[in-house]
């Protein structure tokens, strides 16, 4: 995988990170995946990102307007977009990939010499979470769900990192935050942030396959209100 952006400048970058994916129709071609990169100076570094499942919209039409308007000036520290997580599986609107037929939210903590989701897990997991102290990876319901907007998080026993993830919930501002333990989060994006003590949380707002104006709200104003 190649970033197209330099995680350590200063100001504005737009860029891809570029994935190979070699088929009939180009042996050495690639899938380019949006990235946007604000810093300025010294503080933390906070990672958005959206479109993890492709049939998912609020979050993914919530960061594009933020990666366009977010200026340097309104930074202390760095923040990382990724509004078209697993970009194909957007460009389709799909859970899955079209590519490999993955769910990549169950391909972490991924395989550099795997199939496109595994690569793409991987670079995630070993080159980008190394780099920042908390992510919002923004979820809904997709095709087959209609929830109530909230942020969700596991229940840890590392009671720290938990009462930390309660503050980022309450700061991003949904009307709920669900806790739970899942019957297999292991190869989530929230498990892979977990095992490295990152304050993280995902969200449900909105799906039924549609945009949802309520959940789309919430989720502009909740990823202001992180920053």
């Amino acid at each position: 995988v190649i970033a197209e952006v330099d995680y350590a400048r200063e100001g504005k970058q737009f860029g891809c990170l570029r994935l190979p994916y070699s088929h009939d129709n180009s042996g050495w071609g690639t899938v380019a995946i949006p990235v946007v990169v604000v810093k300025n100076g010294p503080g933390p570094t906070l990672l958005l990102t959206a479109g993890t499942h492709g049939d998912e919209y609020e979050g993914q039409i919530a960061l594009l307007d933020l990666a366009r308007t977010l200026s340097p000036e309104e930074v202390r520290g760095r923040v990382i977009i990724i509004p078209a997580h697993h970009f194909p599986a957007c460009e389709a609107g799909t859970r899955t990939s079209p590519i490999d037929g993955r769910d990549v939210n169950r391909t972490f903590p991924g395989d550099p010499a795997g199939s496109f989701a595994q690569m793409l897990s991987h670079y995630v997991t070993h080159f980008l979470l190394p780099q920042v102290d908390a992510v919002m990876d923004i979820h809904s319901g997709g095709r087959s769900l209609d929830c109530l907007p909230c942020t969700m998080s596991h229940i840890l026993d590392d009671t720290d990192l938990t009462e930390r993830i309660v503050g980022f919930a309450r700061a991003f501002g949904a009307p709920m935050h669900i806790m739970s333990r899942e019957v297999d989060g292991s190869g989530t994006f929230q498990s892979a942030c977990e095992s490295r003590r990152l304050i993280a949380m995902s969200s449900e707002l909105g799906g039924g396959n549609r945009v949802q104006l309520r959940g789309l709200r919430i989720t502009e104003t909740g990823v202001r209100n992180l920053l």
